[in-house]
């Protein structure tokens, strides 16, 4: 009879336990120091290992010939263990067998002491699912058991358990197995099995596995039905359900170029080829996740685990980190809709057209934010008298009494001028004397040539400031005043990092770094760099119309 992968090759000893050495170590030194504990808890996902260390631990404690706290195997105890002849230890499956008389028939039963072995050991793999009853119930078992009975409690959801219970158990969590011991441990059962597999697919199988040896080693095994002589990454995708690294790629390049029709064509192939939406959507958040980490580390290929990082790096140099992270947002929440959705498909277009238009829907979410900071500085300046925007109908009664301005702006212009006339001319001073450092003028050069190293301090600073800055090019230094500016389409980008916040943090880093107060101006390439206080109020006068509408705005 066939006997699928995963029970074929299950752990026999606590070496051959992939992952879990630092569970592997103390359980078998318990075993050596005979210091074994009364009750044990393995939690953990599913397929790391608990079941598989839980049996491995039953043969130990009672194996006649240990071998460094292994179990040889060998012995009767371990030969009638493995092929369930010996009745001492129990495997008890908590999700059919819950309820309090279950607890209260397996309490009758241990009290009797093992036939063969020296201990009887009780597994219980699913622990969480029992009944509060029944919890109650082993509580007292649990507590005080006899001298020759140990239990094995394993869950992948210790928090369902009482704290009762867990403060009465050894606990021992179980992590995820890497992807490289994945690969490692399936290459050398392809290897005793003489199937040709390449690595790409050994590697794309450990990827959907999620850190589960018993998830790769069922996938294998469809490989293996499919074609038991040689398996292609092609025959692997159609077999997993998985869509082509190839077309994730190309459409995210359409999503990133809005070419919406060829996006819709790719989902349609997809939906032709019987893939499972849900499916394609993970591979869409996995690939946005590959791009978020080549766009902020500095090592990327360890994290990844992908041999050529090229067409990463080609695809995330033009993106910005923020729509990564906004495109991310936008495909869990679709993810999560689509579980529970009986039109996926749907879902999954909703979630691309949005992806498309996310630039224009940042924009409008950053619209009001953008209208507070233009009159926040007004506000605060208070040089603006209230009767200068009278809202109509008290339709903006309160932003009247916040916005100040006076019948003759021109006073209070004057006053903006002539208070920054003198910081202008010491300005000048400035740039007259010679300069310390270098010998030479400072000039838009010397920043061009160390603006590398500024944009790894603004990094290491706060990284969302960096990703807004990248988009940014140096235009000019005059006067100590750096400008910065960006193209039309990254006005989300100026109007972010111009913030009186961001633009302190920035300024401090730069200053700090060429050792002189530097103060920096972000702009739309084509704006003019400076500009005039009147403009600025006209500009808020204006935000408000926009806001209110100009029929309900009185300008006196």
């Amino acid at each position: 009879m066939y006997q699928a992968l995963y029970r074929k090759y299950r752990p026999k000893t606590f070496d051959e336990l992939l992952g879990q050495k630092h569970i592997t170590t103390t359980l078998k030194n318990q075993v050596l120091n005979d210091n074994i504990a009364h009750a044990y808890l393995f939690s953990g996902t599913r397929g790391t290992g608990k079941t598989s260390a839980a049996k491995i631990l039953s043969r130990a404690v009672n194996c006649l010939n240990p071998k460094d706290g292994n179990p040889c195997n060998e012995c009767d105890c371990c030969k009638g263990i493995l092929n369930e002849s010996i009745m001492d230890v129990i495997e008890m499956d908590a999700a059919s067998n819950n309820s309090v008389d279950d607890v209260r028939d397996l309490r009758e039963k241990v009290i009797y002491p093992p036939a063969r072995t020296k201990y009887k050991v009780y597994i219980i793999d699913e622990v969480h699912m029992l009944s509060k009853g029944a919890f109650n119930a082993l509580l007292k078992t649990l507590e005080e058991p006899p001298k020759h009975l140990i239990f094995i409690l394993a869950t992948t959801e210790p928090e369902r358990l009482p704290q009762t219970i867990l403060s009465r158990c050894q606990r021992f969590d179980f992590k995820r197995i890497t992807t490289k011991d994945i690969v490692e441990n399936m290459r050398n059962i392809t290897d005793e099995l003489k199937v040709e597999i390449d690595d790409n697919v050994l590697r794309l199988i450990a990827r959907n596995s999620d850190g589960a040896m018993r998830d790769a080693l069922s996938l294998l095994d469809q490989c293996f039905s499919f074609n038991g002589e040689k398996v292609t990454y092609e025959d692997a995708i159609d077999i997993l359900g998985i869509a082509n690294k190839d077309l994730i790629q190309n459409m995210v390049i359409n999503i990133r170029d809005k070419n919406l029709e060829k996006v819709l064509m790719s989902i349609d192939e997809i939906i032709q080829d019987g893939k499972d939406i849900n499916q394609f959507i993970k591979d869409l958040i996995n690939y946005f996740r590959d791009l978020m980490i080549v766009k902020t580390s500095s090592n990327p290929k360890e994290i990844l685990e992908i041999d050529n990082l090229e067409p990463l790096k080609e695809v995330s140099n033009n993106m910005s980190l923020d729509y990564i992270l906004k495109a991310l947002n936008t495909l869990t929440n679709a993810e999560v809709q689509g579980k529970w959705s009986t039109q996926p498909r749907i879902v999954l277009e909703m979630a691309v057209v949005k992806l498309i238009d996310l630039e224009n829907e940042m924009s409008l979410e950053e619209r009001v934010k953008r209208l507070e900071q233009g009159i926040r500085p007004i506000d605060q300046s208070k040089e603006i008298k209230e009767d200068a925007i009278v809202p109509h109908k008290n339709i903006a009664k309160s932003i009247a009494d916040k916005i100040k301005s006076t019948e003759d702006i021109k006073p209070a212009a004057d006053k903006i001028d002539k208070r920054e006339e003198p910081k202008q001319e010491s300005v000048k001073e400035q740039d007259q004397r010679p300069n310390e450092d270098d010998g030479y003028t400072f000039t838009i050069e010397k920043i061009s040539n160390e603006w590398e190293k500024v944009l790894q301090k603004i990094k290491l600073k706060k990284i969302n400031l960096y990703a807004l800055i990248l988009e940014g090019e140096l235009l000019s230094f005059e006067n100590e005043m750096l400008t910065i500016g960006y193209k039309e389409s990254y006005s989300f980008h100026r109007d972010a990092i111009n913030t009186p916040q961001n633009k302190e943090i920035i300024e401090e880093i730069i200053s700090k770094y060429f050792n002189r107060d530097i103060v920096v101006n972000f702009i739309i390439k084509g704006e003019p760099a400076n500009i005039h206080k009147e403009n600025k109020k006209e500009e808020a006068i204006k935000s408000v119309i926009d806001f209110f509408g100009e029929e309900n705005v009185e300008i006196k």
